[in-house]
């Protein structure tokens, strides 16, 4: 009687981004995909002051395949490249 019927959207449908991918891996400006390296969280006492600064560095992603799947699990990295820490949604708190 009084309802109406919703009106539906032609388009493509939303692609979920996996989270932990995301915080993982990084585009540079130049379309490259780079990720942090691991281990650098703990028991790092005993480990050498050189090897704990090469933690710091990113490394670029060079395997063809492993482009592809984090392609696939994070549709919209590129949008996030400036800090991958941050959550998305880009306000300010």
């Amino acid at each position: 009687m009084g309802r109406k019927a919703k009106k539906r959207k032609k388009g493509k449908y939303k692609l979920k981004t996996h989270k932990a991918t995301a915080k993982r891996f990084r585009l540079t400006g130049s379309g490259k995909l780079v990720r942090t390296k691991g281990g650098k969280s703990h028991l790092r006492r005993r480990t050498p002051k050189r090897t704990k600064r090469l933690f710091s560095e990113m490394i670029s992603v060079e395997g063809a395949g492993i482009r592809k799947r984090v392609r696939r699990l994070a549709p919209y990295l590129k949008k996030y490249k400036a800090n991958p820490n941050a959550r998305s949604g880009g306000g300010s708190r």
